[in-house]
């Protein structure tokens, strides 16, 4: 079973994704903030990672530039799940190593068809 590290401050959107890709038989790892998640990363890399931009003590693209110069940080695929939508930051998660870039709020199609697009499921 493939691992899914969830990473968002607001438990009811990794709660949301957890039952999604729960179904999807991934198995959910949680983590509150980019420290926690690169705390996570380290002790078991997972093979995605469903990632917020916005988070206190370390946010989504920080997280996501620590990840990919890390020991086997360029093994997981990363999907952006943020309410930031302009190109500028697009550009950024892209340049920073994100594999794809979602729009909140999400549903179960979205996922479904991210995690196919990057070749998870």
């Amino acid at each position: 079973m493939k691992t899914c590290l969830v990473v968002d401050d607001s438990s009811v959107i990794r709660k949301v994704a957890r039952r999604v890709l729960e179904e999807l038989d991934f198995e959910i790892l949680e983590a509150e903030d980019g420290q926690q998640a690169l705390d996570q990363c380290h002790l078991d890399m997972p093979e995605a990672i469903l990632l917020d931009w916005n988070m206190p003590v370390m946010d989504g693209l920080e997280f996501l530039v620590q990840l990919r110069s890390s020991k086997n940080g360029d093994k997981p695929k990363v999907i952006f799940c943020t309410t930031e939508n302009d190109i500028s930051h697009i550009a950024q998660a892209v340049q920073a190593g994100a594999d794809e870039y979602i729009m909140k709020p999400f549903d179960r199609e979205i996922l479904e068809n991210k995690f196919q697009e990057v070749g998870l499921i």
